[in-house]
């Protein structure tokens, strides 16, 4: 059985990013669990991946600091393997609050982390997987929202607008590196359920009419993401595959 490259998720420590890492595991997958603050969090679900006999390690960085970023990729490197796959899940909601109620300090975070940190992660996996860099090829998947089609609910705004921007890229970044052996989609979740979401915020999606009636599972994200990482997507790039239940 060939052994499969290894796949690093960040913001793999909880919600829909340990979700991922979990599905991932399952199916033979050695998974890099990056955190930013949440060690103990991450331990957790490398404990749990091991104790279902996958293979996994939990890698510390800040997606924000570029230096943290390409140590991160190394220190998963050394232990599982060349890297094969990128999964771009770390995100922040922001602070809710209208648009011009804003901070500057805030905004420039939210961006740091959305945007800045999927492209300085995306540059990395490119360094090492593209084939006209020595690398084997592999396939990146950027994790939006529906916020970035229908603009965020009242108070996250600013969130929204880093989605449509993770997006921009990373159709852009699929057209670059496609005869590099490297595969760009995006996964653009709806409503989920979440610590990152409030029962506000999904009673307001709710209402705003979500055809199925329900907000969806971090598992349910999970999958579609797992199936753009797999060959069974081989022919699938530069698209956004879209979990939302109808909307």
């Amino acid at each position: 059985m060939t052994q499969l490259a290894a796949v690093l998720v960040t913001g793999g420590s909880r919600g829909i990013g340990a979700a991922i890492c979990r599905q991932l595991a399952a199916q033979g997958y050695p998974v890099a669990v990056n955190y930013t603050s949440r060690a103990d969090a991450a331990e957790a679900v490398v404990s749990d991946i091991k104790a279902a006999g996958g293979q996994a390690v939990a890698v510390g960085g800040d997606v924000a600091d570029p230096a943290a970023v390409a140590a991160m990729f190394t220190a998963a490197e050394a232990a599982l393997g060349p890297i094969g796959g990128l999964v771009n899940n770390a995100g922040l909601i922001g602070t809710a609050a209208r648009v011009e109620k804003q901070t500057p300090a805030d905004l420039e975070r939210l961006f740091a982390v959305n945007v800045f940190g999927t492209i300085y992660c995306a540059q990395e996996a490119v360094r090492r997987m593209s084939t006209a860099q020595g690398g084997q090829g592999g396939s990146i998947v950027n994790v939006s929202s529906v916020a970035a089609r229908l603009g965020g609910l009242n108070g996250v705004v600013p969130y929204a607008a880093t989605k449509g921007a993770v997006e921009s890229f990373s159709k852009g970044l699929s057209n670059e590196v496609a005869r590099e052996g490297i595969r760009v989609n995006v996964v653009a979740p709806g409503m989920t359920a979440t610590d990152m979401t409030t029962p506000e915020m999904r009673e307001q999606a709710q209402r705003s009419g979500i055809p199925m009636g329900r907000v969806g599972e971090a598992e349910e994200i999970a999958q579609a993401v797992l199936w753009l990482i797999s060959p069974a997507s081989s022919y699938v790039t530069g698209t956004v595959v879209t979990v939302s239940g109808g909307r």
